[in-house]
């Protein structure tokens, strides 16, 4: 087991794992609307799947919501 902290929150995970097994194990609300950064750097949606994880790695899931207008 390794530990890595998504979304500010420690999480044990087994390793290997890809950013697409994280999104399915945290079962994370409207996944096609997911941004993923990685160590501050923002994963590709294209490289979900052969973007593994590393013991020690922070992992952020991020919505950016359209505004209205003032």
């Amino acid at each position: 087991m390794a530990t890595i902290i998504v979304n500010g929150d420690k999480q044990e995970v087994a390793l290997p794992i890809t950013v697409s097994e994280l999104i399915k194990q945290n079962n994370v609300a409207q996944p096609e609307m997911v941004s993923v950064q990685v160590n501050e750097e923002f994963v590709e949606r294209d490289d979900f799947d052969t973007t593994t994880l590393n013991e020690g790695d922070t992992v952020d899931f991020l919505y950016f919501m359209g505004g209205g207008a003032l």
